[in-house]
């Protein structure tokens, strides 16, 4: 049980989602979050990625997010080649991954956001075969108001699933954000869902998020569905 020992701190995060506070008042909202990713390979180290995400409350598109990265990575782990064999995304065989992006964050309710954006993610084999990841990104931003950071660690365990010949990816994740402008972490994101192969480059991820934002008062929280289509081209050869 060493590895349970050394790794039992990846378990903290998700019993502190379970122990919200109820001392001060809060605001409930539900969302739909719409979101269409396309991944083009350019060699075996190189990737790039262009996102488009909406947000919507009641019907109404409120934000959205579009824009391109490009995502470095080393080679493959032999033992993440065999954990992530029947997933469609690449990259996670990849050990560590440096991507740095850019996106517009148009929005009808607040001034429109340019943001910068750096991440390092850690792909680490688990027992079971299930897949660890580790999510380092920080959010850049600016616009007419002052320049703003957001610091986001998440961390994902998914596990590939075998029915017949059909192979989908149920994942549970937590995400903590520490934002400048409150000068503390404000933000726990709780995520459930799975990952459904829709042919060989197409895959849908299907999840559920609950957001707490303790920044702002009241306390504002976010029950929200989302619906991902990623488009792979073309696979990586390795």
């Amino acid at each position: 049980m060493k590895w349970w020992v050394q790794s039992k701190w990846l378990i903290v995060p998700f019993f502190l989602l379970l122990t919200p506070s109820y001392a001060q008042a809060q605001t409930t909202i539900t969302a739909f979050l719409p979101e269409v990713e396309s991944y083009f390979r350019l060699s075996s180290n190189v990737r790039v990625v262009f996102d488009a995400k909406g947000y919507m409350e009641d019907g109404d598109l409120n934000h959205a997010q579009i824009g391109p990265s490009l995502q470095f990575n080393f080679r493959p782990l032999e033992r993440l080649k065999r954990i992530s064999v029947f997933d469609l995304d690449d990259i996670k065989c990849m050990p560590v991954v440096f991507t740095i992006g850019y996106r517009y964050l148009p929005s009808t309710i607040q001034p429109n956001i340019n943001r910068l954006q750096p991440i390092v993610m850690f792909h680490i084999p688990f027992p079971g075969r299930t897949l660890l990841s580790d999510r380092n990104r920080a959010d850049l931003d600016w616009s007419r108001g002052p320049f703003r950071w957001t610091y986001r660690n998440r961390i994902t365990a998914e596990r590939r699933l075998t029915i017949r010949s059909y192979h989908p990816g149920p994942y549970a994740a937590a995400e903590f954000s520490y934002q400048s402008q409150y000068s503390k972490w404000s933000v726990t994101r709780f995520f459930a869902g799975s990952l459904f192969p829709l042919n060989r480059h197409i895959q849908l991820d299907s999840y559920y998020e609950h957001v707490n934002n303790t920044g702002p008062h009241p306390n504002r929280q976010v029950n929200a569905i989302g619906a991902i289509f990623s488009f792979y081209f073309p696979p990586y050869k390795g």
